[in-house]
């Protein structure tokens, strides 16, 4: 693939090289290019922009999320620009807690059972314990799930 007196590849080898791997000639000559450059042929990392936190204050930002859950994002903002002097936007806290794995969530409320009920759902599940299919075909299933048609409004998000 390179010459032997100069060191500079030879065009037919990189159109072999090229066809054989199914890659573009411009691939294998880049490649080469940067071979022969700086005798490495790995990614180069750390382009793009740096971020604005670093891992300590990401991990700052989880643990402080995880301790008051019902704090937002512009609060959590704030209290990382009061703690560390690093001022980060309400977004930038969004998504560094998107990749820690905590995410905007509203709470589940419900009737707690009381005792009542409790014991009549214990009566009506002895009462059906021994039912046969033929029985419970006449019954008519359901999820019971929640249709509203308004939005919830007790949504806290980060």
């Amino acid at each position: 693939m390179v010459s032997p007196r100069n060191q500079t590849p030879v065009r037919g080898d990189i159109l072999e090289v090229s066809e054989e791997l199914g890659i573009a000639q411009s691939v294998i000559s880049g490649l080469l290019q940067r071979y022969h450059d700086d005798g490495n042929v790995s990614r180069c990392y750390n382009t793009g922009r740096p971020r604005v936190t670093t891992p300590n204050e990401d991990r700052y930002l989880e643990v402080t999320a995880k301790r008051n859950r019902r704090s937002t994002a512009s609060d959590l903002s704030r209290q990382l620009s009061s703690a560390t002097g690093t001022i980060v936007s309400r977004q930038t806290v969004y998504r560094r807690l998107g990749h820690i794995g905590v995410y905007a969530r509203s709470p589940v409320r419900f009737v707690s059972l009381t005792a009542t009920h409790c014991r009549l759902r214990l009566t009506c599940s002895r009462e059906h314990a021994l039912w046969t299919p033929q029985q419970w075909s006449c019954v008519k299933f359901s999820d019971e799930s929640r249709f509203n048609l308004q939005s919830d409004s007790r949504r806290t998000l980060i």
